[in-house]
């Protein structure tokens, strides 16, 4: 039996983040109308959040010592936290036991959804056996997820490595790679090779610690480049000439110590920027906090970052059904309480979201 839903609001609506009064009818989860009214709702209606880069298996380790302590200060090195195949993650990943893995991925995975995340990408380590680990934490959780796998080797003869990156992507929705500077180049290429004939997407880390992997990377015509912390203004627009999505880590990049991505540079040269919170070892999966740095200290237009958060990251991972509200559409809508206590006295809701808003001003989440 078909059933219809209204709700009335603030209502942050079409791929340009607009907000008018009025109210949204919805049957069998699609949207079937819109109208403006005036109305005596505080609620918020918005469209949920899109997570573009995450690595959840480092959910069995949220609390992991980042560095040296010297004096008051802990120096703190990427390489000896996420680096393969030594660093501290890798480490965790290969002692834990595939049930914990799966445990452990489902209460981030259940975290999302309760805070706003639709939809997500993640770079899923440990070969075919780590993507199977990542459906089964899936299994029954209503969240959008690109799994992007990871071949387990780092050597071997190219029919070795052609043949499991074929198992891989028989599992995944393409390939996530470390970066050029972890793998062998012709490793790397192969591994290129296989995802186009799969025609399937090739995503990889580069310019997060230097520029140093950027022009590697780059050869090998991938679909998305992450974090791209350390591009200069010629690799910028090599990538705007190519039109490559980027997607940027803030709070990865500052808990690592890397620095800040260019993230004003890319969008002035039209480049797609996403959001990602990277590791849930060292972060929580929370976009709402993401899109509180992205205004406050890279000082990135309140609409921008909304749409970096939603749209763009919809549009990247080809899940454009929940990037926006729209008639005819059926995204997934978060209902905020704009009467909450930390909500209330704001006068524009996109502006709101991105600067205060928090997961518990959420109401309720409607698919």
């Amino acid at each position: 039996m078909s059933s219809e839903q209204i709700i009335y609001g603030k209502i942050i609506l079409g791929p340009e983040p607009e907000t008018i009064e009025g109210y949204i009818c919805l049957k069998d989860g699609v949207i079937i109308d819109i109208g403006e009214e005036n109305t005596s709702s505080d609620i918020i209606i918005s469209p949920c959040l899109v997570n573009s880069h995450t690595h959840i298996g480092d959910s069995v380790l949220k609390d992991p010592v980042l560095g040296k302590t010297v004096g008051n200060r802990v120096e703190r090195d990427l390489d000896s936290l996420v680096k393969p195949p030594d660093g501290l993650k890798h480490r965790t990943l290969e002692a834990t036991s595939q049930s914990r893995l799966i445990e452990a991925m489902k209460r981030t995975i259940s975290d999302m959804i309760t805070i706003g995340t639709s939809a997500f990408a993640d770079f899923r380590e440990g070969g075919v056996p780590g993507t199977l680990a990542l459906k089964g934490a899936l299994e029954g959780k209503d969240i959008m997820c690109r799994i992007l796998g990871r071949i387990s080797r780092t050597e071997g003869y190219k029919t070795d490595i052609e043949y499991e990156a074929e198992l891989l992507l028989q599992e995944s929705y393409g390939l996530g790679i470390s970066g050029s500077r972890d793998m062998d180049k012709n490793i790397l290429e192969t591994l290129r090779e296989v995802a186009a004939s799969w025609k399937k997407p090739f995503f990889i880390h580069a310019g997060e610690k230097n520029r140093s992997d950027i022009d590697s990377a780059l050869s090998l015509d991938p679909d998305v480049l992450i974090h791209m912390t350390h591009a200069e203004l010629p690799d910028l627009r090599q990538v705007a000439d190519e039109q490559k999505p980027v997607v940027v880590c803030p709070r990865s990049n500052f808990i690592t110590g890397v620095g800040m991505a260019p993230v004003e540079k890319m969008l002035d040269l039209g480049i797609n920027v996403a959001i990602g919170t990277d590791n849930v070892m060292l972060n929580s999966p929370s976009m709402f906090a993401e899109m509180e740095i992205l205004e406050k200290i890279f000082k990135i237009d309140d609409r921008q970052v909304f749409k970096m958060c939603t749209l763009n990251g919809a549009s990247i991972l080809n899940v454009n059904k929940v990037g926006y509200i729209a008639k005819g559409l059926s995204p997934k809508i978060m209902i905020l309480n704009g009467s909450s206590d930390n909500l209330t006295g704001i006068t524009d809701p996109v502006r709101g979201i991105v600067r205060r808003a928090r997961p518990d001003d959420i109401l309720t989440i409607i698919n």
